[in-house]
């Protein structure tokens, strides 16, 4: 696998409506697109999705645009690799952290090999783990604080996901909006037989927030992610064999050492997978054979990315290691309708196809070059 030219893109897709967590609120997808060619007729897509401030990770959009166009592009630029773990390796060497911008360009390094093989993502990340990818994944929704903060909207919401058939409800929770977000929730589920689960993006503390966390274990909840600081590695695993409702690890899981810990130190066994938090398919499959290994039950979280980004979290929600619907959703859920450049659709029953090419045969060129700029040296 050559890499004979990049070129990068600053790729932009406003939300239908702002989506808004504890930590701050957006209103488009901002990434930048990172586009490996082989001079062969081969080409892998990549996304870079921090969003432009660091209320979900220390990574900003101009962090990762600087380190991609500065340090990682010209890492692998006219050189050889037998595999895209081997580029992997390359992006890692003497760089911390960064997941995001690593990400960027280490899944279009998975699907120039993808697109070289004639297969798509989810089959070769399979072929690595040595399983058999699904041909459909379960799909839940993700639906954030209302802007409005009126139950109402909330429960409409809710019941309109339903409609649409997804297998799993999330709402976002913060103190002051949990107990009457959980209520609403139910209110608009009514009779439905899908599980409901809550995520906090970091928003409370232990044991400062007690009695609002205590409410929550007690709501029936299928569980309960990401309620502490990223940092709160030790408090996630106290708090976990303090609940009886199981705690999910999101901004937590950034690598295969932080998953070890977690293992040693018998900390929650529901872990949320997105690619680019933990820096890309590579170290995916380092963190799948841990969780293998440890009896641990993972789901595909997404930033939203665009249709590019969400193909790697789709292969990802393939894995016959994903107990639980993941967070992929419909393009039209996000962006509306004929605007996202790769169309991701839900069945009625609320799944999503698991492509079998790779994103250059998937690509909507027209939508692509009307959302994207090239981004200058």
């Amino acid at each position: 696998m050559r890499i004979a030219r990049a070129e990068l893109y600053e790729l932009t897709l406003p939300f239908v409506e702002p989506f808004i967590i504890s930590g701050g609120r957006v209103g488009a997808r901002n990434s930048i697109i990172v586009v490996l060619d082989d001079g062969e007729g081969h080409v892998g897509y990549g996304e870079s999705p921090p969003f432009e401030l660091p209320f979900y990770s220390e990574e900003t959009l101009a962090s990762a645009r600087d380190l991609i166009q500065r340090v990682l592009v010209p890492r692998i630029l006219g050189r050889e690799f037998d595999s895209p773990e081997a580029v992997d390796a390359a992006l890692r060497d003497a760089i911390r952290g960064n997941a995001f911008a690593r990400a960027g360009v280490e899944t279009a390094a998975w699907d120039l090999d993808a697109h070289c093989r004639g297969v798509g993502l989810p089959q070769l990340l399979a072929t690595r783990l040595e399983v058999e990818p699904a041909g459909s994944v379960a799909c839940g929704v993700a639906l954030g604080i209302p802007e409005d903060r009126t139950p109402g909207t909330l429960s409409h919401r809710v019941s309109t996901a339903l409609e649409h058939g997804y297998r799993r409800v999330k709402i976002k929770v913060m103190p002051g909006w949990d107990e009457v977000a959980v209520q609403a929730a139910r209110q608009g589920m009514a009779h439905a037989d899908v599980p409901l689960t809550v995520d906090a993006n970091g928003a409370y503390a232990w044991p400062e927030h007690e009695r609002a966390l205590r409410a929550l274990d007690d709501a029936g909840l299928l569980y309960i992610e990401q309620p502490l600081d990223p940092d709160e590695l030790v408090g996630h695993v106290r708090l976990a064999q303090t609940l009886k409702t199981p705690v999910c690890l999101d901004e937590t899981l950034r690598s295969a050492a932080l998953a070890r810990q977690v293992v040693a130190l018998d900390g929650p066994k529901i872990w949320n997978i997105k690619v680019h938090r933990v820096g890309g398919l590579a170290e995916v499959c380092r963190i799948c054979r841990i969780a293998a290994a440890s009896g641990i039950k993972l789901w595909a979280g997404t930033m939203p990315e665009s249709g590019i980004g969400s193909q790697a979290a789709l292969a990802v929600a393939s894995l016959p290691l994903c107990s639980y619907p993941s967070d992929l959703e419909p393009s039209s859920r996000w962006y509306g309708r004929n605007v996202d450049v790769i169309k991701l659709t839900m069945s009625k029953d609320g799944h999503m196809p698991v492509p079998g090419v790779s994103i250059a045969r998937l690509l909507d060129v027209g939508r692509f070059r009307a959302a994207a700029s090239p981004v200058r040296a």
